[in-house]
């Protein structure tokens, strides 16, 4: 996590309260991509939260299941599900209230009204504030998607030939429609979120986590895409922040060769890929406003790549320790140094930031990438990157420091429903 606005002994914020909140909708409509996004999101604002999914229940109670088992004439496992959820619901429970924890997300399907309300009921009666988010899709394409989404990362269908995972999935889909009733009940807290994104509706909601709950829902979307990190280019003077200066002409060299390598390598890729998505998908530059990143991305813009300054993309200020080398710091700032060594995230040495004053001002560019549905390349300082970089894998804040990002190669991060996949392939 990072960016928290303050800690407590419990861990929670004062003013929030315990907070549930309960996925609604059929299969392949978003929901694991939902809560897994929006609990990166509340862990890396500082709040204790954790999913809690009916389907690894399932999974690591019953193993593989056959193909009735989510048939609604299937009393003996309607029953056997019940009992499953049920015992996620617990937990989660147990969890808000002993465990630590402010958020929690139950990730299921609950598509029936009463099963609903009896969540609604269960939590209430343990003060807890529940939200329910119906995730709704009306375009046979998003839905397809998605199956192709879950089929090749889902537990449920490793091994599985691919066309085969999808039939089945489309099955499980049509059993649950044969219950399934939209969220009607004005008296609930709920947001309907319609084809991830193209529309919110957002009923009864109040409190300060609730709100950041539904700004998050407004940037989200599961379009597949690709992010690439890449270090800016070096310096004539590295050691000096004030001087802003200019790319060295071992910088330039490197500016080309990351223009050359990215161009091609996704040309490689769209040719090799059987999704017209994925070819017709354009490439976004972003960079900071210092000379260093916007002349590392000039070989982008000769190439007629879009490229966009963030100044929020601006490294990490050193302050007084500007220019110094680590002996020299040692010697002028002796306690700063070890207090530098206990506390590497929230340390700030004298005029500078630190690495939580960094994450916080990076949160308007995490929204924006949220948001975007392009791929992306960010060329940035190191220390940016690794911000970054822990968000989108969930990194808790004492790793940020220490994150390795090497100007030696491009980092390519995938997101997906289960997680983001990285890889790191060698520019240099």
């Amino acid at each position: 996590m990072a960016a928290q606005l303050y800690k407590t002994a419990s861990g929670r914020l004062f003013h929030a309260g315990a907070v549930a909140i309960i996925t609604v909708g059929l299969p392949a409509r978003g929901k694991t991509h939902l809560s897994r996004s929006l609990c990166r999101y509340m862990r890396w604002l500082g709040v204790s939260t954790k999913v809690f999914s009916v389907g690894n229940y399932r999974r690591e109670r019953m193993g593989p299941v056959p193909n009735d088992y989510f048939d609604p004439t299937n009393h003996e496992a309607f029953e056997q599900r019940l009992h499953i959820a049920d015992e996620c619901l617990d937990d989660m429970i147990e969890w808000l209230k002993t465990g630590g924890g402010q958020v929690s997300i139950y990730d299921g399907n609950n598509v029936t009204e009463d099963r609903r309300r009896a969540i609604h009921d269960k939590l209430v009666a343990n003060d807890i504030h529940p939200l329910f988010i119906e995730s709704i899709c009306n375009k046979p394409e998003i839905v397809l998607a998605n199956i192709r989404s879950v089929k090749i990362s889902s537990p449920d269908y490793v091994g599985w030939d691919p066309e085969s995972a999808v039939v089945d999935y489309k099955n499980r889909i049509e059993q649950h429609m044969a219950n399934y009733e939209t969220i009607a009940d004005l008296t609930l807290p709920f947001v309907k979120l319609m084809n991830v994104g193209e529309q919110l509706i957002v009923n009864n909601v109040h409190g300060y986590l609730q709100s950041r709950v539904v700004y998050f829902l407004m940037n989200l979307h599961n379009r597949r895409r690709t992010i690439y990190f890449a270090r800016a280019g070096g310096s004539v003077s590295p050691s000096s922040f004030k001087d802003d200066a200019e790319l060295s002409p071992e910088g330039v060299e490197y500016a080309q060769k990351l223009e050359e390598f990215v161009v091609s390598y996704r040309e490689q890729k769209q040719t090799g890929s059987g999704s017209t998505e994925d070819q017709e998908r354009q490439l976004v530059v972003w960079t900071s406003a210092r000379k260093k990143g916007r002349q590392t991305a000039i070989p982008f813009v000769n190439a007629g790549i879009p490229v966009r300054q963030h100044s929020v993309l601006n490294q990490m200020n050193p302050g007084e320790v500007d220019g110094l080398t680590p002996e020299q710091i040692r010697e002028k700032f002796p306690e700063e140094v070890i207090s530098a060594r206990a506390n590497p995230y929230s340390h700030r040495y004298p005029r500078a930031e630190s690495y939580h004053d960094l994450a916080i001002r990076l949160e308007s560019v995490i929204m924006e990438l949220e948001r975007e549905k392009n791929d992306v390349l960010i060329i940035a300082h190191d220390t940016v990157l690794r911000c970054l970089y822990a968000y989108l894998f969930d990194r808790p804040e004492s790793e940020i420091p220490t994150i390795s990002i090497p100007r030696s190669c491009l980092i390519e991060i995938t997101p997906t429903a289960y997680g983001c996949r990285e890889s790191r392939i060698d520019i240099l």
